[in-house]
């Protein structure tokens, strides 16, 4: 599959891992997981976990390759899940003006949405993937074989941006997911890979940069799955519990608000719960530091709300200027 971009196009390989020359970066836990993968190499292995992607980290990264005297034409390896993807990436975009980087997403959730598109980014106290670029890389390589090593509660974490897809862009993918629930030893597991990685090429092909609002769609369930994680300081819920919650709880916005019927937010609940992703958040009573949170995120201005809902299933629009009272009113449900 062709990704085009402003500078180029790169490609997304779904095959077997061929892991290319150049430095490797991992974690500790992808390290151990998949050893094969690094047999013969020297990889720089980080922390797991979204602590990683701070500007500290980013400082570290960067003078490791200046140890190992990286040069523009050094390729760098990102063989983890969206924590490492994206703090690899903006290494790459940003260290010495740029040098080509690879990504090898081992996770579903960077399978189906981090790796591709072309984001990188870190997060700062103040909020999540504040500091970043749009820096594509030289290729994508998918194998859903390495989903293997995961825990269920990381397939989940993948499972909530598969439904995120499915309700902004595609119903039968819906369809799909509700009348069986998708599991690690699914069958249908690499169809559904790709299905989700075409929806995003196209839309990043239509809108690279965030201009018309079709890329923003992507973020449905994120602002508010967002402030949830910076709230908890990332260490409550994985990334894909706060999208998911995001999804019911923005949903339940969007009812408020008139622009999604009465009733549908049931829909997207059953989905949902049908993975085993539904639960509640008692953090989220604390609507003025929630509302605070929102305001922060890339897709505001000027302090206002502004927020990817979906009306029905396969329909989705970037809402500005969200009512800050309906926010709030669904909010203290919690």
């Amino acid at each position: 599959m062709i990704v085009s971009h402003s500078t180029g196009q790169y490609e997304i390989l779904f095959q077997p891992v061929q892991v290319p020359d150049g430095i490797l970066v991992t974690d500790q836990n992808v390290y151990r997981a998949l050893p094969q993968l690094f047999a013969g190499r020297n990889p720089i292995i980080l922390t797991p976990g979204e602590q990683t992607k701070s500007l500290g980290e980013y400082g570290k990264l960067c003078s490791q390759l200046v140890e190992r005297r990286a040069t523009r034409k050094t390729v760098l390896v990102a063989i983890g899940g969206g924590v490492i993807g994206d703090l690899v990436g903006f290494a790459a975009a940003t260290y010495m003006r740029g040098v080509p980087y690879v990504q090898i997403p081992t996770t579903l959730l960077a399978q189906v949405d981090s790796s591709v598109g072309g984001k990188t980014a870190i997060d700062l106290p103040e909020g999540k993937n504040l500091v970043g670029s749009f820096y594509p890389p030289t290729h994508v390589q998918i194998d859903t074989s390495l989903l293997r090593t995961l825990g269920s509660r990381d397939f989940r974490c993948g499972v909530a941006e598969v439904i995120k897809y499915g309700f902004i862009q595609d119903a039968p993918l819906v369809e799909l997911l509700r009348s069986e629930p998708t599991t690690l030893q699914d069958p249908r597991i690499p169809d559904i890979v790709r299905r989700c990685v075409e929806i995003k090429a196209r839309m990043v092909q239509e809108d690279e940069f965030e201009t018309t609002g079709l890329r923003a769609q992507l973020n449905f369930g994120h602002t508010i799955g967002h402030a949830l994680e910076q709230i908890t300081g990332y260490s409550v819920y994985t990334h894909g519990e706060a999208i998911a919650l995001g999804m019911i709880v923005e949903t339940k916005i969007a009812e408020k608000i008139g622009f999604a019927d009465l009733g549908f937010t049931a829909e997207v609940e059953n989905v949902i719960a049908s993975h085993g992703l539904l639960f509640r958040a008692p953090e989220l009573k604390n609507s003025d530091r929630i509302i605070e949170l929102m305001r922060k995120d890339k897709k505001s201005s000027s302090g206002e709300l502004t927020m990817s809902l979906v009306s029905r299933t396969g329909q989705c629009a970037l809402m500005p200027n969200v009512d800050q009272m309906a926010v709030r009113e669904v909010l203290d449900e919690y």
